[in-house]
Parts: structure tokens; sequence; C-alpha cells
């Protein structure tokens, strides 16, 4: 595999995202706008934002053509933990991609309620209302679009989390959430085995991000990592650098994964 170095990072030029269609959810902020921008500099061809804010998804397009003009955007305002909104994302997509969708990001998650509350005082429909956004949402998108990805051969990347490993005091709607959402990227790489379709899921750490910081109002955010940094794993696994990697669990801090290359670098 090729490389070349850039701000004094080695960079995979396998890994492009030319020609590659992506939905990412949460693409409004944080991680998923991050993601968004990367991917485009990478290459990307098309990419459907997927956040309920319509008015930041499109300050996000416009960031987007700012930097690579030639990537298509797709902004689709919606409520993923809405009866009916995953199917319709899902069409809207997929009319506007020509049917086609080689990677699916499911980033798209809630704390339930924040600053950061105990088991015993977690109202029961917020408790409902975190399950169904972090882990029916991303069970339903892969099951809506699991034909076109079967048909490109494409990438399944689930957003965890370290609270879906350990339980952590105050975590724990968010954390259950991601407990299930492991067992469901596992389920689901098992039973994709053979199917072409790879199922990967990334811890991408502690970010600073408008969610984190209202979970933990009291902590320092300067400590925590800026989304920009932790997408390099991301766009490796979007990549054709990647076929072959399946069912597996990265933590994007702590692999040596660093920011994702420009697009000007390859």
């Amino acid at each position: 595999m090729g490389m070349t170095r850039l701000g004094g990072e080695i960079i995979q030029v396998m890994d492009r995202l030319d020609g590659k269609h992506i939905l990412i959810t949460g693409a409004s902020r944080g991680l998923g706008r991050q993601l968004a921008l990367d991917f485009a500099r990478a290459g990307a061809a098309g990419l459907a934002l997927v956040a309920r804010d319509a008015a930041a998804l499109e300050r996000v397009r416009g960031e987007v053509a700012a930097v690579a003009p030639q990537t298509r955007v797709l902004a689709v305002a919606a409520d993923l933990s809405r009866p009916g909104e995953v199917a319709r994302v899902a069409a809207v997509t997929l009319a506007d991609f020509g049917g086609r969708l080689d990677v699916l990001v499911n980033n798209a998650s809630t704390m339930g309620r924040t600053p950061l509350t105990n088991l015993l005082d977690f109202p029961v429909e917020d408790f409902r209302a975190t399950l169904e956004l972090n882990l029916t949402t991303p069970f339903l998108l892969i099951k809506e679009l699991l034909p076109a990805l079967m048909e490109s051969g494409g990438s399944i990347v689930n957003v965890t989390s370290d609270a879906g490993v350990t339980g952590y005091p105050g975590w724990g709607a968010y954390g259950i959430s991601k407990f299930g959402l492991e067992g469901l990227s596992q389920t689901w790489a098992a039973e994709l085995a053979e199917s072409g379709v790879r199922v990967n899921w990334v811890d991408p750490g502690e970010m600073n991000t408008a969610m984190h910081r209202a979970a933990e109002p009291d902590a320092d955010p300067g400590e925590w990592a800026d989304p920009a940094e932790v997408t390099g794993v991301f766009v490796y696994l979007a990549s054709d650098a990647s076929r072959g990697v399946h069912g597996q669990r990265f933590e994007a801090q702590e692999e040596g994964w660093g920011r994702a290359a420009s697009a000007e670098s390859a």
C-alpha cells in the first residue's frame, strides 16, 4: 500500500473514497459533521447527511461545498426515533444516489437526559427514547439499506463507546444502549460474514462535543479530543483499504489512526 506524509503523519494513499456514496446519521454537529468534511476531502462522490436540525444540516452542507465542491450532498432532516422516519430516510437517500450506497455510518445518539443522571432518577420515557434512537434506529437502518450495501459490497460502521463495555455511574441509559449496540454489531457481523458486507464498530473516545459538554458540564473539555483527531479510522473503514476487515472493534484514540487524510494528500 502506497503512503505519503502530511503534516508529520503517514497517510495511506489507498484510504480514498472516490466514487463512494455514504450515509451519516447525526451529521449536523460533532463527530458526524467532521466525518462529512473528511469523507468529502477524501473524495466521496455523495454524502447523505441526516439529523433533526435542518438549519444545522444546511450549514454543514455549505462547509462541505467549500472544501470539496465535487461531492454531492443530500441533507435529510429527520427524527430517526419517530416511526416511519427510518424508511423515509432510506428511500430518499437511495433515490438520490441512484440506488447505490457504499457506506452506512450509524453515528446519531442521545444521552437521554443531561447532565448525567443515575438510573434511579432516570424517567422511563427518556430511557425508552434513548434506546429507540441509539439502538433500534441502527438496527432498522441496516435492515432497510442492506440490499444496496450487499450490491456494492459495502461497509457498515457503528459508533460505540467505552460506556458500552463498562458500566459507569450516571451513564446508564446511554451506556446500556451502547452495550446493546456492541451486541447488535457482533450479531450483524456474524450473520453477514458471507455476504460481502463488512460490519465494524468504533469507539471514538472522549471528544469535545456539545453532547459531551452537556453530559459533564463540570469537566474540562480541553482534555478531550477534537473530533477531527479521530476520523482516520472511519475513513479507513469506509475505503477499499479495509476490504476483508470485518467484525472488529476499533478504538480511534488508542490505535494511532490520527487525523484523516485530505483530498490533496493522496
